[in-house]
């Protein structure tokens, strides 16, 4: 929807447009920057801060080469930037609470700086409830806008400064892929590579249909180009992304799928391919065989299950069972026996009843898994799951969290136990906040290793390192000699 207020244009989001998928043709955007902005940041500084997944870790590394290409330097105090962007997570709502509290410490800068252009971004403006509370009561927000228009950022910004007038353009559409825009890494030895964007499965409980767009993939060549890239840069591990990224290749009505991609990526040289994250109904077995066959993709597997009830699965709208979601867990197992499983889990979903929530813990025992992001189940306006009467207390779904942690954390340290006296390779992320004069970094089975050392030349390098110790959250080790 869009109106105009005090003579400026703005679009409104409408989670119902969101919804449709109208099977249109999907835009491939190849940024070029626009000579008219090119000095727009000469001089001025940016931060953004950043919440929710590795695909908004992603676009704001995006954004970061965006500003920078049109002048823009990163702040030293990101409170203090010329330009402060807050990239959002709309998933869950204590996320949503996070995020409303630094857009309340911002106001005071704002107070201090009425130039300071203060804008959020990403999944919570795609929600009508947050852009009208934002027009309703946020009066020092300058900008809104979404996850279908971050290549227009200089525009927006452009906008801001000259209209003097809150900017907002939310777009409720399919989406697009962007191709080429400038991006500033987090990392120099560990990239993210968005292969599809977007999300079809229109899980009951879940918004991401609604804020990211119909399931969407890049063409394999400028995936594969921009791996290759990243190997000549010097790059080490790539994690890549998408909201199911086991779904790649169906919406391009070809028969070159997800498995066939990591064997291509395999070639590459690249030494370590992680992705997430994965919709289990849609994890086949040439995914699981290129697990098996290609030794730059690790042994690691996100694989969110949600609920191990039946009825739960079925109600919650993730077409699997139980049964069948244990029999992909055993055929991994079959083909790479020493596989790390990891996965998400809510509790407390509506109307679950204990009987449901024990079928849920039996199926924790039964996996194996060596850790889990648990969750109590949040309502998301503008879901069929957001309409459920709950006849759960509070009280009941917070005892239940406490139960099946319990169980995952033990999950947690058998994982780390079984790596006990044993040589593994590290991949050294930088200083540990561990202890003073260890560095840390994670083995092919995304375990996180702290161990004796100073020498910061080993940043970005895969050493060798003994096990000693196995604790729940980490392992300890020493460096091995050989």
């Amino acid at each position: 929807m869009v109106i105009v207020m005090k003579n400026v244009k703005i679009a409104l989001p409408s989670l119902k447009t969101a919804k449709l998928r109208r099977n249109l043709g999907i835009e491939t955007i190849h940024y070029k920057m626009n000579d008219k902005y090119k000095t727009l940041g000469v001089g001025k500084t940016y931060s953004i801060f950043t919440y929710g997944c590795q695909g908004n870790e992603a676009d704001s590394e995006v954004m970061s080469g965006i500003l920078e290409s049109v002048g823009f330097t990163l702040a030293t105090d990101p409170m203090d930037a010329d330009v402060v962007l807050v990239n959002t997570c709309a998933i869950r709502e204590n996320a949503e609470q996070r995020i409303w509290g630094v857009l309340g410490q911002l106001k005071g800068k704002k107070r201090e700086n009425p130039d300071k252009i203060i804008g959020i971004c990403g999944c919570m403006p795609q929600e009508e409830k947050t852009t009208s509370k934002i027009l309703e009561s946020y009066d020092f927000i300058d900008l809104v806008f979404g996850t279908h228009n971050r290549h227009e950022l200089p525009k927006l910004i452009y906008q801001a400064y000259l209209t003097k007038s809150k900017v907002v353009e939310v777009l409720s559409n399919e989406g697009n892929i962007l191709e080429d825009a400038p991006k500033i890494r987090a990392s120099h030895h560990k990239a993210w590579v968005n292969i599809m964007f977007g999300c079809d499965e229109f899980c009951t409980y879940c918004i991401v249909p609604y804020t990211r767009g119909k399931e969407r993939s890049r063409k394999k060549e400028d995936i594969i180009k921009e791996v290759e890239d990243l190997v000549k840069e010097g790059y080490k591990e790539i994690t890549l992304l998408g909201q199911n990224v086991n779904a790649y290749g169906k919406d391009l009505n070809s028969d070159y799928t997800f498995g066939d991609l990591l064997y291509d990526l395999d070639k590459t040289g690249i030494e370590r391919i992680r992705y997430t994250t994965s919709h289990p109904r849609d994890l086949d077995d040439k995914t699981i065989f290129a697990m098996r066959d290609c030794k730059s993709v690790m042994p690691h597997l996100h694989l969110p299950v949600q609920s191990g009830d039946n009825e739960i699965l079925k109600i919650m709208n993730r077409k699997y069972t139980y049964e069948e979601y244990m029999e992909k867990i055993r055929k991994l197992r079959k083909n790479i026996p020493d596989i790390a499983i990891t996965t998400d889990i809510i509790v407390g979903f509506p109307n679950e009843t204990e009987e449901q929530f024990q079928n849920t813990l039996k199926l924790v025992k039964e996996a194996e898994f060596e850790g889990a992001f648990t969750f109590i189940y949040s309502k998301r306006e503008g879901t069929p799951a957001a309409k459920m009467e709950d006849m759960i207390s509070d009280k009941e779904k917070k005892e239940r969290l406490l139960r099946l942690n319990e169980l995952v954390n033990e999950g947690y340290k058998k994982g780390h136990e079984r790596f006990l006296n044993q040589i593994v390779e590290v991949l050294v992320d930088g200083k540990s906040k561990n202890g003073e004069d260890m560095m840390c970094g994670y083995t092919p089975h995304l375990k996180l290793t702290h161990f004796k050392s100073t020498d910061d030349s080993l940043i970005g390098k895969v050493v060798r390192v003994r096990i000693t110790e196995a604790k729940t959250w980490f392992m300890i080790g020493e460096l091995y000699e050989s």
